[in-house]
């Protein structure tokens, strides 16, 4: 099995910083995928971005505000939030694609943890 370990949430002013961790642990072949979606009171799931060792992706909500990266050593992602506004507020989800076997992979997710930006 393999779990995901989020940290680093909590309430901040807009225009304030946050940074995420999320710690990948268990049954471990390789991680393929690691990203960062969240959830808003009343909203579906969405993704916030994602890094792959092809590259990254952030949506558009979020570009130039949020830096995500990974330590591979450590099977760790991180989420570097600046500039924060209000409508970032919501629960946010580690996800990550795991290879636990050469030929098998599985999608997991964090417990998730609360980032809230006052106005």
């Amino acid at each position: 099995q393999v779990q995901l370990v989020e940290s680093g949430g909590g309430l901040v002013q807009a225009g304030g910083s946050l940074r995420l961790s999320c710690a990948a642990s268990g049954s471990i072949y390789s991680n393929l995928v690691m990203g960062w979606y969240r959830q808003a009171p009343g909203k579906q799931r969405e993704v916030v971005a994602t890094i792959h060792s092809g590259g990254s992706y952030y949506a558009d909500s979020v570009k130039g505000r949020f830096t995500i990266s990974r330590d591979n050593a450590k099977n760790t992602v991180y989420l570097q939030m600046n500039s924060l506004k209000p409508e970032d507020t919501a629960v946010y989800y580690c996800y990550g694609r795991v290879r636990i076997t050469a030929l098998q992979s599985n999608d997991y997710w964090g417990q998730g943890t609360q980032v809230s930006v006052s106005s």
